[in-house]
């Protein structure tokens, strides 16, 4: 017999900052793949809160438990991301109809230039659908209460980096 396959997925985003959301869908995702990568995407256009770096530390902390959980950044296209990761698969989350149209787009665009690289979404949970880092960095700067919406070991990273003072 031959060599096992290595089932390798690539779970990409800005996580800026990440999520309860995001966490959920590396945790239900990891269970699927042999290493699961979280690609952080440098995106020139987006004015970013967190640095890269601090992301990447973030993200590591939060998935320290999850042994095949690795966390990369990247530039560029995804597909070149995901064949040089020699991965088949794109993890993606969805929260509503509305996230399914754009990601429907992104995902045929992909298969379009990588034919052999697939897309998998995940619904998110109920209880995380209404979260996007746009709203965590909303509700942090104002003060309000992001507890329960983001992972317990960032939190006071966020208001720190965020929190308006007068």
């Amino acid at each position: 017999m031959g060599k096992e396959k290595i089932r390798i997925g690539v779970y990409p985003g800005s996580f800026d900052p990440l999520t309860n959301g995001h966490l959920d869908i590396i945790m239900r995702a990891s269970k699927l793949f042999d290493l699961l990568i979280v690609g952080i995407l440098k995106n020139d256009s987006k004015q970013a809160v967190f640095t890269m770096e601090e992301r990447v530390s973030q993200i590591e902390r939060c998935t320290a438990d999850l042994k095949n959980v690795k966390v990369e950044m990247f530039k560029g296209l995804l597909v070149d991301f995901v064949r040089e990761k020699k991965a088949g698969t794109i993890v993606r989350g969805l929260r509503a109809v509305s996230d399914y149209e754009y990601e429907l787009q992104m995902a045929m665009l992909n298969k379009h230039m990588s034919p052999e690289v697939d897309t998998i979404f995940f619904m998110t949970d109920i209880h995380n659908s209404f979260l996007s880092s746009s709203v965590i960095k909303d509700i942090a700067q104002h003060g309000g209460n992001i507890r329960g919406l983001v992972p317990d070991e960032i939190v006071d990273e966020i208001y720190a980096k965020l929190m308006v003072k007068d």
